[in-house]
């Protein structure tokens, strides 16, 4: 399989994201200054692109289990709970929601990438664009530090060697 198909592949998963996609092609790769510029940019470019998809998924897996009960009253008392919270909080996640989103994707931890920052997003029903682009700066910010850290550690190792 090409290495580069799997990095994205790794980089679009919900479990890995950047913190696989990133380190496997730095890994495998030769590494130049090109390649360590534009092989974590694919990878981030693929994280990004999967937040669209993911918030299509969301409204459509949504309505569709929204016929099924326990599903139903299950999300409904969820659901209830957050936006209650979240009105009282509505000035605040107006004045830092975006940046705040921007900053929880931009953790390199795992549960924190752009999956969990598009559910968070669809669940506190902000604006779409506004959300795509704070996620999307989230995913470029942890992308640098990834990729940093990847290279950091791996010449370390091969200073070992």
């Amino acid at each position: 399989m090409n290495s580069i198909f799997l990095a994205i592949l790794l980089s679009i998963s919900p479990i890995s994201e950047l913190r696989g996609g990133i380190p496997y092609i730095l890994s495998v790769s030769t590494l130049t200054f090109a390649n360590a510029i534009a092989l974590p940019l694919i990878c981030i470019l693929a994280n990004i692109l999967v937040v669209l998809p993911v918030f299509f998924f969301l409204d459509f897996l949504h309505h569709r289990f929204l016929g099924i009960n326990f599903y139903r009253k299950l999300f409904n008392l969820f659901i209830t709970r957050i936006q209650r919270k979240a009105k009282k909080l509505e000035p605040q996640i107006n004045k830092y929601g975006y940046i705040s989103l921007a900053l929880f994707v931009a953790v390199p931890l795992p549960v924190t990438g752009a999956w969990t920052g598009a559910l968070i997003a669809w669940l506190l029903g902000l604006n779409r664009k506004k959300s795509f682009a704070a996620i999307a700066l989230g995913v470029l910010i942890a992308g640098v530090i990834v990729t940093l850290l990847t290279l950091a550690g791996l010449s370390m190792f091969r200073a070992l060697l």
